[in-house]
């Protein structure tokens, strides 16, 4: 979110719906992350790039976020670990959209019952195929999201989109 020009909708408020440890995915330069570790006791970040997450974890040492070199679509942590998950600006770098499926997947069993999954991403334009000329770009369509959340497991709590980008956050059904 803070690569934007033009702020998307807000997003800060949804981290008071996180507990204890929660995990945000594709962490690149950490800008999001900097700010969610204001907001949390406990934040890991996983990040496919092994040069981009050796410097996180040197640059982040010794703080409450901890960095994982790793792949959102086989995350190296147990099922329900994390009461919160965030998803920033990474969906549309995963190459299809039946790997961004399992990105969602991941995020749900890796989730408490009752946990949050919030995040945001962009919608295609112009810039965005400019400025991934030579990196993935597979867009997001916000109009179908949510039945790819539900089809998951997640209970859509709310997407939105404002003309550059969208947000959601949905959640883990508790067990009943």
């Amino acid at each position: 979110m803070a690569a934007y020009r033009r702020k998307p909708p807000a997003m800060g408020a949804r981290a008071r719906g996180f507990r204890n440890e929660r995990a945000g995915t594709g962490a690149g330069p950490a800008l999001t992350t900097d700010l969610l570790r204001q907001r949390v006791p406990h934040l890991t970040a996983i990040e496919i790039d092994g040069q981009l997450a050796e410097s996180l974890t040197r640059r982040l040492h010794g703080g409450n976020v901890r960095v994982v070199k790793g792949d959102a679509t086989k995350m190296p942590f147990a099922s329900e670990q994390f009461s919160g998950c965030v998803c920033f600006t990474m969906l549309h770098h995963v190459h299809t959209p039946a790997l961004q499926d399992q990105v969602l997947r991941e995020a749900w069993r890796v989730l408490q019952p009752g946990g949050v999954f919030a995040g945001t991403d962009s919608l295609q334009s112009l810039f965005m195929l400019l400025i991934h000329v030579g990196d993935t770009l597979v867009p997001i369509l916000p109009n179908t999201f949510g039945d790819r959340l539900e089809a998951v497991g997640f209970q859509v709590l709310e997407i939105e989109k404002n003309s550059e980008a969208f947000r959601f956050h949905a959640r883990r059904p508790q067990v009943s």
